[in-house]
């Protein structure tokens, strides 16, 4: 029978020796380099709420094993489950990473989760679109230019240098606004950057 090495990296059992919320890399790193977790931290992100280790054994074998999870075979389950209940899911809830119930088998995101999820690629992740919003106040704009130029109604009622305007000033709204967002969302990132050691 082959052991299963449960004992956490000294880096992880520091943490939890520490009352803070501070994580150093070497843990984050040290937890994400293995999939398993990282498909933990996935789908409890997708998730949005508590789960059981069933479930979660259930479908990281399904992702695993590129199949549905009513076509895992029992031997399939069971290997995640296994390392999941004895290895990942105790590393990381030792880490604060996730809240893991061991007893009742029910495991959740915990506040510290987000510090990992900034190392992420998930598709959850809302991204950064401005570039369409400046692509279709461009195109917005010369299409009213134009036509204020060539006196298209009900646009020729406007002077073209005030069409010419009300198209810089939008530019200029939807740049403040960017800049307010980007500020917004830098404070966000500084703010889970200042808890990594």
């Amino acid at each position: 029978m082959s052991s299963i090495d449960t004992s956490l990296p000294e880096e992880i059992t520091s943490v939890t020796e520490d009352e803070d919320d501070r994580l150093s890399k070497d843990v984050i790193f040290e937890l994400l380099k293995n999939r398993r977790r990282r498909e933990v931290l996935t789908y409890l992100l997708e998730a949005e709420d508590t789960v059981t280790l069933g479930e979660l054994a259930e479908q990281i074998a399904a992702w695993e094993n590129d199949t549905d999870v009513n076509a895992l075979s029992s031997d399939q389950r069971k290997r995640v489950y296994v390392a999941l209940y004895q290895t990942h899911l105790p590393k990381m809830d030792d880490a604060g990473i996730i809240e893991y119930d061991q007893d009742r088998g029910l495991i959740s995101l915990s506040d510290n989760a987000d510090l990992l999820m900034m190392y992420l690629d998930t598709d959850t992740h809302q991204t950064d679109r401005w570039d369409r919003w400046y692509a279709l106040l461009s195109v917005v704009g010369v299409a009213a230019v134009t036509a204020a130029y060539l006196e298209v109604p009900p646009v020729s009622l406007v002077p073209t240098i005030a069409v010419a305007a009300a198209v810089v000033v939008a530019f200029l709204g939807l740049s403040i606004a960017h800049v307010f967002v980007n500020h917004r969302l830098q404070q966000t990132v500084n703010g889970k950057l200042s808890r990594i050691e």
